[in-house]
């Protein structure tokens, strides 16, 4: 199989079905160092590759590739020959080993791994807590059903030391320890099958932990089929998408897109591009999934006859700027400036803080979606007699007549496909607004760009009982 004159440091046989039959050193310790066995499929991701390559197209190969083993990066050269029986059915390949280059790897930046451990840790924990520097709760959020009893006992115990809700298998220390032996601490919780790791996330600096911490628990396996039954009382209402179902969607999607990004960012070793731009399209696919279900959850809760809002005193002028401050970076990707209401102007409102933060959002983000590159992007605050409003303008290709008509409807898209909308934000916003005692309005012409207006009572109207719930017909 070699060119002439070439001598192979060592030489592996893999069948029809990429299976490494053998392999001489150090091919068959890379073979384990990455994962796999001889007689198991090739684990070399790169390699495993090449012999695809090789075998679907019946050509001869000689190719780079590079793995990590243990602590070092692998460069090595490989000759690939497909091999085929009598009838010219594929038969494997074999494959000699040219050349072999070994280093140490770099050693990891410590603030950089810790980062990207906090950001795993994010999107895989089931339970997330914020805690005092003495790692006592002050706040919790749930996305289980086995955790509603922890998620109770929390809430009803904040001021205590979260150690006090959960169990360490032979643990007899007096808690809570250093959070450093609690990082990734193995427990147990009265409600739940499953088991727990604890991972804390200190905040603060120069001395971490001196702002307190977050508190991630992550499961050691996705929630089963049955944990919707499990969770539920007999004679319990039926599975309701917000409260029941959307938890057990997010987790295993939250580690679909954990993994990607693993993959992604190599993490686990140097990866050609192809693959690392694979992982990024698994891992969009998951966010994109993953807002789908938040819509879906916002329509039952909107549509809900009990649904309202609470009657906060806020500033709109504090809200717009957060809201272009979250989706800045991505307003800069695509070569949009966004331009927010200057610091210091302010438009006092009665109308509640997360959900006007929910509304802009969603208006900013279908500004960034359909403005061309090197548009702009404005926010601005204004009020007429005693309704106060923020209006997002852009630059893009305009909505006509008929459109602007059909806009607010539920899973309307106005014929678009594939731009990763729902047809459900529009929608879902509008009827926050009405919900707030406001209302949700565009402006546009084809060609002109579009203006849409969220207006709210002003801050004069503030009530002592809260609202009813929305006159809207479903």
């Amino acid at each position: 199989m070699a060119t002439i004159g070439t001598k192979f440091i060592a030489r592996a046989s893999v069948d029809a079905d990429g299976m490494l039959t053998e392999a001489e050193e150090p091919l068959a310790s890379l073979q384990v160092e990455c994962g796999g066995q001889i007689g198991g499929p090739v684990a070399v991701p790169e390699l495993r590759a090449l012999v695809e390559k090789a075998q679907r197209f019946g050509l001869r190969l000689a190719r780079q590739f590079r793995a990590v083993d243990g602590q070092d990066r692998i460069t090595a050269w490989i000759e690939i020959e497909p091999l085929h029986g009598p009838d010219g059915s594929p038969k494997g390949c074999e494959l000699g080993l040219v050349s072999w280059h070994s280093e140490e790897l770099p050693p990891e930046d410590e603030l950089e791994a810790a980062r990207r451990r906090a950001e795993l840790s994010r999107n895989l924990a089931d339970l997330t807590a914020r805690l005092d520097p003495s790692q006592r709760v002050l706040s919790v959020a749930v996305e289980a059903p086995d955790l509603t009893r922890l998620q109770i006992a929390m809430e009803g115990g904040v001021g205590r030391p979260w150690t006090d809700f959960v169990t360490f298998p032979g643990n007899l220390h007096e808690q809570p320890l250093h959070w450093r032996l609690l990082d990734g601490a193995e427990c147990l919780i009265e409600g739940s099958k499953r088991r727990w790791t604890a991972h804390l996330e200190p905040l603060g600096q120069p001395e971490p932990g001196s702002a307190g911490f977050v508190l991630h628990l992550l499961a050691d396996r996705p929630l089963g089929a049955g944990a919707l039954d499990e969770a539920s009382d007999p004679g319990s209402e039926p599975p309701s998408l917000g409260r029941d179902l959307s938890p057990v969607l997010r987790q295993p999607i939250n580690r679909i897109i954990a993994n990607a990004e693993t993959i992604r960012t190599k993490l686990a070793g140097p990866l050609a591009e192809e693959y690392s731009d694979y992982a990024a399209d698994i891992a969009a696919a998951g966010q994109h999934l993953l807002a789908l279900i938040d819509d879906l959850s916002d329509l039952e809760i909107v549509e809900s006859e009990d649904f309202v809002t609470a009657p906060d005193r806020i500033d709109l002028g504090n809200v717009a700027r957060q809201a272009c401050g979250i989706l800045g970076v991505r307003a800069r990707e695509k070569g949009i400036e966004l331009s927010a209401p200057p610091n210091g102007e302010s438009q006092l409102a009665i109308a509640e803080f997360r959900r006007v933060l929910q509304v802009l959002i969603n208006l900013i983000n279908n500004a960034i979606r359909y403005s061309p590159e090197g548009s702009q992007i404005w926010v601005r605050l204004d009020r007429i007699g005693q309704r106060a409003m923020v209006t997002v303008a852009d630059q893009g290709h305009g909505i006509d007549e008929d459109q602007q008509k059909r806009i607010f409807e539920k899973f309307e898209r106005l014929g678009r496909s594939g731009d990763g909308g729902s047809g459900l934000g529009l929608y879902i916003s509008r009827r926050i607004a009405r919900a707030m005692d406001g209302d949700l309005t565009v402006e546009s012409a084809r060609g002109q760009g579009a203006r849409f207006t969220l207006s709210v009572p002003a801050a004069e109207d503030l009530r002592s009982e809260p609202r009813d719930g929305p006159k809207l017909d479903k």
